[in-house]
């Protein structure tokens, strides 16, 4: 291949584990395009609508041309390294240092007993100086670690992996920028297990941030349900024809995360999701596992046509997050109880606690999913105190409206279709990979118009417009009747109390307000940030004992003693019972219900 018709090389050194310093280089075959060469570090990864700073994390940057010389360079911008190219420059090669400490899905990760790689917290591309047309080639990447680790990645394997000492490097392939940026790495002494479900290969790689070993009982149990749920995926779409997956699972303390990429995932979990006991923790393992799987035909073959071609460097917008989002939440959850990885118990488990973060907020008054879907790069990763008050989470009311128009289409089609069939089509008709596909990427109009072609959806299109665009929650009590199934508020299992509708944590001896909920009698009253000292005159010692004095003095006057900035206030509320938000479904189901929980699998 010549250097005009080759891509670059992407190093990275991860023997330095202890001072999490991951070393990391970039090389470049001519030609050169003038004296200038640009690179710039990506500022979002896809899946995430957020801007990051990954230069943050650089230091001792240098780069050198294949005569040896050490070229000069200046940093521009936020992002980036602006080089003085010699005449006659064949090749240069730059090099840095990442400090690689913060542990997340978005992040590369480095310490001595693993490294999760995420190429566009690690690597540098050419923005001016090369053919853009390169940056869609074949780029190698040369990743060297202690030779007791073992990697996994959805990258090709490139040769045989070189020892050298105690270190090995391994060699892949990514077939272009996107393939490149869109991928993981990692590596760690656990070997990867392999399962092949349908003929198609799938990796799952654990890492435990402690060195915990997985309850080997709870281990095999869950990758019985992933391959129970991979099979409804496929039921569902079809078999893909991008090859194997590869599924990580960081294990923490206390981290949860999730992010997808083409052809894997990094999921993060606390570690008690995988003892014996900790079923709701292990339902949540479950559903992450799921919804990011789903990503990859929702999200990153099916995509909003702005997002067909990323632009990293900057901010790019859509209003169609409570699709891509909410919908993977959704359908997610869906496959999770139709494969059994989930039994019916299980859904209405995690239904009631949907339902009880949706009733607590009142955001879905000032904010439509549309705008909520257009504002992420602002709000969702920005929240604050008084978030819930004027803003909505486009998964989780997304999740909501998707299951609402689902069953108009149930309704309205005699149960023949439904949204997961509505997805199906979509990506038939517009996903990238799909030889049926003849327009790539949707928008809204799309959306809207091919819902009005499929079977149920002909008059729906008022009903789509109502449930995006309207500053309002969706009908969920109307949408569970027509499975026969009532949303009742949950009994309480505790002795009555008083309701003060706020959120508080114990910070340092004091009970401090950090939210609100809608109603609140001390939302006019207080502020967030002040301590709630004494009810009543009663000393208000912690939480747990706030609890107790709050117990049968529901719908009573009191006085609360606070502090705002240092200074003592008293104010006279009533303490009303707390709400009785239906969030819990009630009764059998019909045999719609039945249907819609059974298994897609063996179906025409």
């Amino acid at each position: 291949m010549s250097r005009e018709n080759s891509g670059l090389t992407f190093t990275a050194d991860a023997t330095d584990g202890a001072q999490h310093h991951l070393h990391v280089g970039v090389s470049i075959e001519g030609p050169f395009l003038g004296r200038k060469l640009v690179l710039r570090f990506p500022r979002w990864v896809p899946g995430s609508y957020f801007m990051r700073e990954p230069m943050q994390h650089l230091f001792n940057f240098s780069a050198i041309s294949s005569a040896g010389k050490e070229l000069r360079w200046k940093r521009i911008g936020v992002d980036g390294v602006e080089l003085s190219v010699p005449q006659n420059t064949e090749s240069i090669r730059t090099s840095y240092t990442i400090l690689a400490a913060e542990l997340s899905v978005r992040s590369t990760h480095l310490d001595a007993s693993h490294l999760h790689l995420m190429p566009p917290f690690t690597w540098m591309m050419p923005e001016k100086g090369i053919s853009q047309e390169r940056l869609n080639m074949e780029h190698m990447i040369e990743l060297t670690a202690p030779s007791s680790w073992s990697p996994a990645t959805q990258f090709e394997p490139s040769g045989k992996p070189l020892n050298k000492g105690d270190a090995t490097t391994w060699c892949f392939s990514a077939p272009n920028r996107d393939h490149l940026w869109d991928g993981i790495v990692e590596i760690n002494q656990n070997e990867p297990i392999t399962h092949v479900v349908d003929g198609r290969t799938h990796h799952l790689k654990i890492w435990d941030s402690g060195g915990h070993e997985p309850n080997k009982e709870r281990l095999d149990c869950f990758i019985l349900d992933m391959e129970r749920i991979i099979k409804e995926h496929h039921a569902l779409f079809g078999l893909p024809k991008w090859g194997t997956y590869t599924t990580v699972l960081h294990l923490t303390d206390t981290g949860r995360g999730g992010l997808e990429h083409l052809n894997s995932q990094t999921s993060m979990m606390p570690r008690k999701c995988l003892y014996p006991g900790h079923e709701d923790e292990y339902r949540d393992l479950v559903s992450l596992f799921s919804h990011e799987y789903l990503h990859q035909w929702n999200v990153k073959r099916l995509r909003p046509k702005n997002f067909i071609d990323y632009d990293l460097q900057k901010e790019v917008h859509t209003d169609l997050l409570w699709w891509f989002e909410g919908g993977t939440s959704w359908l997610g959850d869906m496959l999770c109880v139709r494969s059994g990885a989930w039994t019916e118990e299980d859904w209405r488990k995690d239904f009631q606690r949907k339902m009880k973060r949706h009733t607590t907020k009142n955001g879905m008054h000032r904010e439509s999913l549309s705008e909520s879907s257009h504002d992420a790069w602002i709000h969702l990763y920005r929240s604050g105190p008084y978030t819930r008050e004027s803003q909505i989470s486009y998964y989780l009311e997304g999740e909501l409206a998707i299951m609402c128009l689902d069953v108009e289409l149930q309704k309205r089609s005699k149960g023949a279709y439904g949204a997961c069939e509505f997805m199906a089509e979509l990506c038939n008709r517009y996903a990238l990979e799909y030889d049926s596909s003849n327009e790539l990427g949707i928008d809204y109009k799309t959306i809207r118009t091919t819902l009005k072609e499929v079977p149920g959806g002909k008059s729906l299109g008022p009903y789509l417009d109502r449930l995006v665009q309207d500053r309002k929650a969706p009908d969920i009590e109307k949408a569970m009747k027509f499975f026969r199934l009532d949303i009742v508020p949950q009994k309480p299992d505790v002795e009555p109390t008083a309701w003060l509708g706020v959120g508080l944590r114990d910070q340092k001896g004091k009970v401090v307000i950090t939210t609100y909920h809608s109603g609140s009698p001390l939302r006019t009253k207080t502020q967030v940030g002040d301590e709630l000292i004494a009810i009543d005159k009663l000393r208000i010692q912690s939480l747990s004992h706030l609890t107790s004095v709050l117990k049968g003095r529901q719908n009573t006057q009191a006085l609360i003693d606070f502090s705002h900035e240092g200074m003592m206030n008293t104010a006279e509320i009533e303490m009303p019972s707390p709400p009785q938000h239906g969030i819990k479904l009630a009764g059998k189901g019909n045999a719609a219900w039945r249907a819609y929980i059974m298994t897609r699998q063996g179906r025409d």
